[in-house]
């Protein structure tokens, strides 16, 4: 018996001891600086905040007001188009439609031509995860265990590059914008580079390696929806083609809300359009491809310039208003309730 506890008082002295160490930081007696939460500065912290809320959302709605912009909703005015689109059988036959509207001011500065698109979801989970960063990385990976399904392969075998359903529903349309300068037509240079994150253009979105790309994406096929293989997107630049195209990248990257805007061109800044675009007719004429009537949804092409907060878009400039006005309201309440109180006392 003797020999037993003697072992385990040997066992227990030889177990590290797990109790911090004694010292300040261990035993949490570091000096530290605790608020006063006196009325001064609970009233100053609130009318502080939101006098800066307040100032900081002017600023941004007025600068968001000060962007030139034309939005042209041109659903209904390429009707026939969308007719022809509703069945699917005509996916091969084209259909062009034109839209004309008059700028009254100059656009000078950047000009950014956008579309629009009204009621189209794009934040469903399922169409979310649809896709493979691993293929859009330019791997060779089995797209079976993606979550491209269904839009994986095709019947006799064949994957489908890209694949997924944010890929297969890419906006198609082609828009070209043309100035009608007294009895002449000039078509007006459009970029269609640089118009993609550098970090999706450069990081994110790879091409897979061969000495061309059609070999590179030999053995695939094109998703259902589309007219061209991912390699053609771009006959006239080979280095905007693949799985790096600029209008493809910028689709890829998906709205949050059911309404929303992507960049699709920038005006090129030579001749008459050196300094924007200048007061005078113009013509929008569009290869209808991308059917919207389904979902009861609506398309727009909007022609915009940006300012140092961005585009047109208030709602940064109106939450600060927002956020200002319930801090300072919030302060007069506390100098209120803080005044009746005192009031109470002194009669006491």
């Amino acid at each position: 018996m003797k020999n037993k506890t003697n072992s385990l008082s040997q066992e227990g002295e030889a177990r590290p001891s797990r109790c911090p160490d004694n010292s300040a930081f261990k035993q949490q007696k570091l000096p530290a600086w605790k608020p006063q939460l006196n009325i001064a500065t609970v009233l100053s912290s609130f009318f502080l905040t939101g006098a800066f809320c307040l100032s900081a959302g002017v600023c941004l709605i007025l600068s968001a007001n000060s962007v030139r912009e034309i939005q042209i909703d041109y659903s209904d005015k390429c009707s026939d188009c969308s007719k022809l689109r509703e069945n699917s059988s005509n996916w091969n036959k084209e259909c062009n439609c034109s839209v004309n509207f008059t700028l009254k001011e100059d656009i000078l500065g950047d000009v950014f031509m956008y579309y629009g698109l009204q009621n189209f979801y794009q934040n469903h989970r399922r169409y979310m995860i649809s896709r493979s960063d691993a293929q859009l990385l330019g791997r060779n990976v089995n797209i079976q265990k993606s979550y491209c399904a269904p839009f994986t392969t095709y019947q006799n075998g064949t994957p489908m590059a890209p694949c997924g359903a944010i890929a297969n529903s890419m906006f198609n349309d082609t828009i070209d914008l043309f100035y009608n300068l007294n009895s002449s037509v000039i078509k007006v240079p459009l970029l269609k580079t640089g118009n993609s994150w550098w970090t999706d253009k450069n990081v994110k979105f790879r091409n897979p390696k061969s000495y061309n790309l059609s070999s590179a994406f030999a053995g695939t096929a094109r998703p259902p929806y589309w007219q061209k293989p991912v390699y053609l997107l771009d006959e006239e630049n080979e280095r905007n083609n693949g799985y790096v195209n600029d209008d493809f990248i910028v689709w890829m990257r998906v709205s949050a809300f059911a309404t929303f805007r992507n960049l699709y061109r920038r005006v090129r800044r030579v001749e008459q359009f050196a300094d924007g675009l200048p007061a005078g007719n113009y013509t929008f004429r569009i290869s209808y491809n991308f059917p919207v009537t389904k979902f009861k949804g609506r398309k727009h092409v909007i022609l915009s310039t940006v300012v140092w907060s961005g585009g047109s878009n208030p709602f940064l400039g109106i939450a600060y208003v927002v956020s200002g006005t319930a801090a300072t309201l919030t302060g007069f309440v506390i100098t209120a309730i803080h005044l009746t109180l005192r009031k109470k006392k002194t009669y006491f």
